[in-house]
């Protein structure tokens, strides 16, 4: 840990010596992310410390090996960045005048991870650090990118077609950034030639924690093994010290993902730990793009695992463990309907969907009576409209980001058969999401599910959940950028079994980096999250740097059980301070260390933890479909 603090005042130094600097393209292809002008980076110093930067260029052109290693460390030609906040409605209208026409040729030209640019044909690897990161690179095969192609050669150009092709290329975990669009010079008033370019992120990555003498972590994982776009996961903890029974000295969880044509994707997972063996088959295609016309899935689930229930009160034995082992065996299977448009050559963004899925659970060791075998029936009808703006630094440093919009409506409604007594669910959910450069980005989400048994309305495990989540504009500070977070939810129980109480507010579901000092769910959570995020000009071996505060607040209804709102118990909080790193060029792109306080509730008695993630704590919500389902209570 006293390695990255040094390495992180080493690149706060750094923001006040050597500034991020950017490349001046000489030759730029054409760019579906750009209209007329090019918005310069805002990150750049342009005139304070001019002499200090002078002098360092000048000493990065010595021959000397301080000269050659400062050389590769910094990089001082200009970087054109495309402008943000670019409306996608008018994108998907740009290539309009192409619309049905038969695609000619389609040329694929893939970039390896470090030294090249999307936006610069003429820029290449100019030191060894990136040269070398290249020749430990497999590039993306030309296959693996038409994949994702929604058109063929010898097909006609459908509208949206190169600008959903364009967001789907960049949306793999392979792909740093893509450009799809119609090479002008070759178009035909009946057929074109469509330019297709990408570029890679080092796919590799790995961790290595070692704990004490005899007890670590080991991560592997590669996200597009052998340039296929196969994602490989393999993550061992060892050295355990967990007691009782069902005790591991390991815990293992992996994964492997294949993409095939036609986005079907199969997945097999396994995991072990201390009272838990799970591993999972599934073969699936989602509704990925608004001209999608159908989707499904099957899967098989498998658990071992002991479950704590009370035991007989006392300090000694407040649980007992109980086997549990069942399978799930699952299929669904949907369509979309696309309603009539009156704007001819452009289709219109919404789609109705109908789908439908059984879910069969088939219990082999029960813990308690209140595990039953069932055989779940569940039909969705909903109405959906998808849009799609561009913007940068949301999540990422100068990246294009898609930033998913629209509304969504959708009723479910199902019959559960098992040993008890059948039941009846209803569910419904409604989202919508605006974006604007100038006002920012809300999204707001509400759910409703129940079951419902026999005519006397006896309303069973039911939930109440909502969601809002907002970010300010992008502001500018000088040589900074920075935005606000605000993000608000609420998951409400109603009539829960006894002992159900599954919501808890460590980590994602609750307060950031909080680790409770025992075992503390409830029925009911209430949670407030505000985040401010600045955007430093610091530039380092390709890492970007970021300084984020936060704000955390949790309601939790862990002892009044017959009260569904949570505030008659006093909140958990948390506050903090961290420094994000973000290299857009590796698999591992974003890796965070924070400082947090907690008043009450942690495990260490003065409330401070210093943790550190890999993932951003907030995410966008899409309004695709996807299988029919209840209401995770979780």
């Amino acid at each position: 840990m006293k390695y990255l603090w040094w390495f992180g005042g080493l690149l706060w130094w750094l923001s006040g010596v050597a500034p991020a600097t950017a490349q001046t393209p000489r030759a730029s292809l054409p760019d579906t992310a750009r209209t007329a002008g090019v918005r310069p980076d805002s990150l750049r110093r342009r005139f304070d410390q001019e002499r200090m930067l002078k002098g360092l260029k000048a000493y990065t052109k010595r021959k000397t090996i301080a000269g050659k290693a400062a050389s590769a460390l910094f990089n001082f030609t200009e970087r054109r960045e495309d402008q943000a906040g670019l409306d996608a409605t008018l994108l998907d209208r740009q290539f309009d005048r192409h619309n049905y026409k038969i695609v000619r040729r389609i040329n694929i030209r893939t970039l390896d991870a470090f030294g090249f640019s999307i936006s610069d044909s003429t820029r290449v690897p100019r030191n060894i650090l990136e040269k070398a990161g290249n020749t430990f690179h497999i590039k993306t095969t030309k296959a693996r990118v038409r994949q994702v192609l929604l058109f063929r050669e010898g097909d006609e150009l459908e509208p949206q077609d190169l600008a959903e092709s364009e967001r789907l290329l960049r949306q793999t975990a392979e792909l740093l950034d893509a450009r799809v669009f119609v090479n002008e010079r070759t178009s035909t008033p009946d057929s074109v030639d469509v330019q297709v370019i990408t570029k890679d992120i080092f796919s590799i990555s790995g961790s290595f924690q070692l704990r004490d003498v005899q007890a670590g972590v080991i991560g592997l994982r590669d996200v597009n093994f052998l340039g296929q776009g196969h994602q490989l996961r393999n993550r061992l903890e060892y050295g355990r010290r967990d007691e009782g029974p069902g005790a591991r000295p390991f815990r293992y969880d992996g994964s492997y993902l294949v993409p095939f044509r036609s986005f079907f994707y199969g997945q097999a997972r396994y995991r072990e730990e201390t009272r838990n063996r799970e591993a999972n088959v599934r073969l699936s295609r989602d509704f990925y793009s608004i001209n999608t016309r159908y989707a499904g899935a099957l899967s098989y689930d498998y658990a071992d695992r002991l479950v704590a229930i009370a035991g007989s009160g006392g300090v000694e034995d407040p649980y007992i463990f109980r086997d549990l082992r069942y399978n799930v065996q699952d299929a669904w299977l949907g369509r979309a309907l696309r309603p009539k448009s009156y704007d001819l050559g452009y289709e219109s963004p919404g789609r109705m969907i109908v789908a439908g899925r059984v879910i069969r659970t088939s219990y082999d060791r029960k813990p308690t009576t209140d595990y039953q075998n069932a055989s779940l029936l569940l039909g969705t009808f909903g109405y959906s409209v998808r849009r799609y703006y561009k913007d940068k630094y949301l999540f990422g440093f100068g990246r294009t980001e898609d930033i998913p919009t629209g509304t969504l409506a959708s009723l479910t409604t199902g019959y559960e058969f098992n040993e008890l007594e059948n039941r009846r669910y209803y569910g419904f959910r409604l989202a919508y999401a605006g974006y604007h450069p100038q006002r920012g980005y809300l999204y707001l989400n509400g759910e409703f599910g129940s079951y419902l048994r026999g005519r006397g309305n006896d309303w069973q495990q039911g939930l109440v959940s909502g969601e809002l989540l907002y970010f300010t504009r992008l502001y500018h500070t000088g040589n900074y950028q920075w935005r606000h977070f605000l993000w608000q939810r609420n998951s409400l129980g109603l009539n829960r079994r006894p002992g159900e109480q599954p919501l808890g507010i460590d980590g994602e579901r609750g307060l950031r980096g909080f680790q409770p000092n025992g075992l503390l769910t409830g029925t009911s959570r209430v949670t407030l999250n505000y985040e401010a995020t600045v955007f430093t000009p610091v530039s380092f071996l390709g890492f970007r740097m970021a300084a984020v505060a936060f704000a955390d607040v949790a309601w939790l209804n862990a002892r009044t059980l017959n009260r569904v709102l949570p505030f008659h118990e006093a909140p958990y909080t948390g506050f903090g301070l961290g420094l994000r790193f973000r290299n857009e060029y590796a698999a591992l792109r974003t890796f965070q260390i924070t400082f947090g306080f907690y008043p009450r509730g942690m495990t260490s008695p003065n409330g401070i933890r210093i943790f550190e993630n890999s993932r951003a704590y907030y995410d966008f919500s899409d309004f695709s479909f996807g299988q029919p389902g209840i209401i995770q209570y979780r």
